[in-house]
């Protein structure tokens, strides 16, 4: 059993889950600048999310921020409370919430016409 404080791993990322790319800066920084490939863009392949940096003159440095950048991302970090929630089990309740919250009854439609918004019912395409 685990203590309060201590945290359980449920799942790594490893190098193999993001794609790293390089490229000439932009901006001052000379002809050191436009020679080197110190600007770094990491993508998360499974989410999408991607991390851009070429704001030192060092690849290091730019990859750090990079990093950040993508981890801070909305993006990413939609990918992951999902994926924790299907290591969690948690997934499986969340669709049979949503699926029990889209009945009919539930479901209120409006359409925009002649100006005004008006409810929707079966009769409404034949009115008016």
């Amino acid at each position: 059993m685990t203590e309060p404080n201590e945290k359980e791993v449920l799942f790594s990322l490893t190098a193999k889950d993001f794609r790293i790319d390089t490229f000439r800066g932009s901006g001052k920084g000379g002809q050191k600048r436009n020679k080197t490939s110190s600007g770094v863009r990491i993508t998360h392949l499974e989410s999408g999310a991607v991390g851009l940096s070429d704001e030192t003159r060092s690849q290091h440095k730019n990859k750090e921020i990079a990093f950040m950048k993508l981890v801070e991302s909305a993006k990413f970090k939609t990918w992951h409370e999902l994926e924790c929630a299907k290591h969690l089990g948690d997934l499986q309740q969340i669709d049979d919430r949503v699926e029990q919250q889209m009945r009919p009854w539930n479901i209120y439609e409006e359409v925009y016409k002649n100006g005004e918004w008006k409810s929707y019912d079966k009769d409404f395409e034949t009115s008016d």
